[in-house]
């Protein structure tokens, strides 16, 4: 078992290391794009259209990345603030009881990111945004649909990592 809490807490961190970094790249791109299209409309009159899009889609990765973070140094929005800091049963149930409510949603969303009707693949978010382009860029819309079922993944990598560590811990006093 402690192997598997090492494996997933390694995992966890490197995980969110790489969406932090993403969430600043989003950021950063979000800015530079922004302050072009300022000085393009205001100094030579003719904002290019796509430093919209750019800054929007930018925007979906920093946030959704960012919201990894988040969930993983416990510091978003919670029933059970402070969490992290119980040991024992009272932690380990309100760890339990924040994983279900976390699955409850992410569940679904992956299934659906995945799958269609009669769990047609095909018809699945993801497959379907596949022959989509953005209007102006024409960037294939799987880039920015993707952001969805790969932050809820890390989302779940983040929740068994932190329920191994409470179960390995509580096993071991």
């Amino acid at each position: 078992m402690r192997a598997i809490t090492r494996t997933l807490a390694g995992l966890s961190d490197t995980l969110n290391r790489l969406a932090l970094w993403g969430a600043l790249l989003g950021l950063g791109v979000m800015v530079v794009a922004v302050m072009y299209q300022v000085v393009a409309r205001y100094a030579f009159a003719t904002p290019p259209a796509w430093t919209e899009e750019v800054a929007r889609h930018a925007m979906i990765w920093a946030g959704m990345l960012g919201a990894t973070a988040a969930f993983k140094s416990d510091s978003d929005p919670t029933l059970f603030p402070g969490m992290r800091q119980l040991d024992g049963g009272l932690g380990l149930m309100l760890a339990a009881i924040r994983g279900a409510g976390v699955l409850l949603f992410i569940a679904p969303v992956l299934y659906f990111s995945l799958f269609g009707p009669h769990m047609n693949p095909l018809r699945g978010y993801i497959m379907r945004s596949l022959d989509k382009t953005t209007e102006v860029t024409g960037v294939s819309m799987l880039f920015v649909t993707s952001a969805i079922p790969l932050v809820f993944t890390v989302i779940l990598i983040h929740l068994l990592a932190d329920f191994s560590a409470r179960i390995s811990m509580s096993g071991a006093k």
